[in-house]
């Protein structure tokens, strides 16, 4: 049997009336699913994390993702909440995947502003996006309209980061797992030729 993967979905700082990269967001959420490849739940993670940079969140980030001033104001650091993940996931090594490759990004930039040393993303990362797609043959599609194509709802409150992973998984086995296993650590590869000189 292919062992479960970490489905991961981050929640961070965002703005309605400005451009932004994700050397300006910072995390806000970490959720994040161990599904089996028939898109069971084994298990569950979810923390909210205080941004340091700019800790009062935008009107427009509350009411994209539902996460209030008063969620952040007491939850733990990027440091803390990296090292909750660490924990959550120690013996259960394996593979991480999201939905697109935001989240890799996000979780890179927050490390070449706080480098955390975590054992979580020493993981090699898969865009389930990408083999989604390759699998189905759908056009470039979001969350949303991939559950359409599949005739199911989403369920949960969207831009919330458990409930955005718990419907990625509920995705995996529409996934060919060969063509899953292709895109294993390709986003680690592109990092490492950007930091070339």
């Amino acid at each position: 049997m292919a062992r479960p993967i970490f489905v991961i979905d981050l929640e961070a700082t965002c703005w309605e009336d400005r451009e932004y990269t994700v050397d300006e967001m910072e995390i806000i959420e970490i959720g994040a699913v161990l599904a089996r490849p028939d898109g069971c739940v084994i298990d569950e993670f979810c923390t909210f994390v205080r941004p340091i940079k700019e800790p009062i969140l935008s009107r427009f980030c509350t009411r994209l993702t539902s996460i209030h001033q008063a969620d952040i104001d007491t939850a733990p650091s990027y440091g803390e909440a990296i090292a909750l993940l660490d924990e959550w996931v120690s013996q259960r090594p394996g593979t991480w995947g999201s939905w697109g490759n935001y989240d890799f990004r996000q979780f890179m930039a927050e490390e070449r502003r706080i480098p955390s040393g975590s054992t979580f993303l020493d993981m090699q990362h898969v865009n389930l996006k990408k083999a989604w797609r390759k699998t189905t043959g759908a056009a470039r599609t979001g969350l949303l309209g991939a559950l359409e194509f599949h005739q199911m709802q989403f369920e949960g409150v969207h831009h919330r980061g458990v409930d955005d992973a718990r419907n990625v998984a509920r995705l995996l086995p529409f996934i060919d797992r060969h063509k899953l296993l292709a895109g294993v650590g390709e986003m680690r590869g592109v990092i490492d030729r950007e930091r070339q000189p």
